[in-house]
């Protein structure tokens, strides 16, 4: 599902007209950003968590080149579904 797409389901089933879904929606995926940015953990009840995890600097290597490179530490936003979310999942794809 796209962006768009999640804006036309949005506002079909609590009816807004598209601008206004679209809005509800930037200002959703802002406001997780802005949380994961300073540091903190955002959680959905029922859909899922989302969080930041650090990753340790390593060295790697270019695979066309066989060139190593060095890849410097970095933090990563990482998701995890909830327990409703994955019974959803496994229940619609199991039929």
């Amino acid at each position: 599902m796209t962006k768009a797409e999640l804006v036309r389901k949005l506002a079909g089933k609590i009816n807004l007209n598209r601008k206004q879904a679209k809005i509800v929606i930037n200002a959703m995926i802002q406001s997780i950003s802005d949380s994961l940015a300073r540091g903190d953990r955002v959680e959905i009840r029922g859909f899922g968590s989302f969080n930041i995890r650090e990753r340790n600097a390593r060295t790697a290597h270019n695979p066309r080149s066989r060139e190593m490179v060095k890849i410097q530490a970095k933090r990563v936003p990482f998701f995890k579904a909830g327990n409703d979310l994955r019974k959803i999942v496994n229940n619609k794809c199991l039929k």
